[in-house]
């Protein structure tokens, strides 16, 4: 089948991906019957989609409302942030997919790294290596003996299981969809339970995408559920978390620390008092970064605008009213 593609690129330079660049002429080699069009400004973008069968990159609303005829958009995140599923695009029928599976590895040792740094005190021995301090007697977790509760058990969450399991840990796993219990998850359970498990955990850490059940999911009242011993890692979308709530638990010794790759604000303001505690881990949203993603995400990609022009299956589709 033959159809006409957009390739949106993002106007701000930060958000653009040179390999994208060279998909119309791989696209060429693989499907010569398509039309690709590759767009550099948003002037160019609402133009060529009037008459686009399928688009990639950040269809905004008022971009979205100039397609005629659109029946296919990818998107090029995981979890977009909030405003791409609006609410002309969650009614209509244009099916939405997503990369979800590409930072799977990536992320999970991103958040083992925060683990394993609790774990064994390093966030408090770095800060004294700078201060040139020797001084031992931070406190220690024992993993055999601890337990992760993981929100959030798609690729990400489930990788992140894997690797807690193989330190010994013992694994709850919260997740709306997942029906069948990896090995490596000792508990399934629903978000409806949440609170349940919550304080259970020596590590709570959070994968969830930003969608209407999860904004502002991790407050005050969960901060209060969680053991005085146990550490908040969050690396989903920063929108699932009040910081203010997160720094007051934190300052006021109602959790042992916390870990964020997401905010709700990026960059977090320099005035934000989170910078200057010694028991929160700060990285820039940075846990996906590593090799291979630009060829992964090549990969769905052409992968999906061939099953798109066979009339197979898409992968990755989501469910617009739940964002993922």
């Amino acid at each position: 089948m033959s159809y006409k593609l957009v390739i949106a690129e993002p106007e701000d330079p930060a958000m653009q991906t040179p390999v994208v660049s060279t998909w119309p002429a791989r696209i060429h080699q693989i499907l010569p019957q398509v039309e690709v069009e590759y767009c550099r400004s948003m002037d160019h973008a609402k133009k060529a989609i009037a008459k686009a069968d399928a688009a990639y990159g950040d269809i905004t609303p008022e971009l979205f409302s100039h397609a005629q005829r659109l029946r296919w958009i990818q998107s090029p995140q995981a979890g977009p942030k909030a405003g791409y599923y609006h609410n002309a695009l969650v009614e209509s029928d244009v099916v939405v997919t997503n990369m979800r599976g590409i930072f799977n590895d990536h992320i999970a040792a991103h958040i083992m790294s925060y683990v394993l740094s609790f774990a064994r005190g390093l966030h408090i021995y770095r800060d004294l290596q700078n201060e040139k301090r020797w001084h031992s007697g931070a406190s220690t977790v024992h993993l055999p003996e601890a337990t992760a509760v993981i929100v959030g058990v798609g690729g990400i969450g489930s990788e992140t299981g894997r690797l807690c399991s193989e330190f010994g840990m013992k694994v709850i796993g919260v997740d709306t969809r997942l029906q069948e219990r990896p090995h490596w998850i000792d508990e399934l359970h629903r978000p409806n339970a949440l609170d349940d498990v919550i304080g259970r955990a020596d590590f709570l850490i959070v994968t969830v995408p930003e969608t209407p059940d999860t904004q502002g999911l991790f407050n005050r009242a969960k901060f209060r559920i969680m053991k005085k011993t146990a550490y908040f890692i969050n690396i989903g979308r920063g929108a699932t978390t009040s910081l203010s709530d997160l720094r007051d638990a934190v300052v006021r010794a109602e959790i042992a620390g916390a870990a964020l790759d997401v905010y709700e604000e990026e960059p977090l303001p320099i005035t934000h008092q989170l910078w200057s505690l010694p028991n929160v881990i700060m990285t820039p949203h940075v846990a996906a970064a590593g090799p291979y993603i630009d060829d992964r995400r090549t990969e769905v990609f052409l992968d999906n605008c061939t099953r798109f022009a066979e009339n197979q299956s898409m992968r990755n589709v989501v469910d617009k009213d739940k964002w993922f």
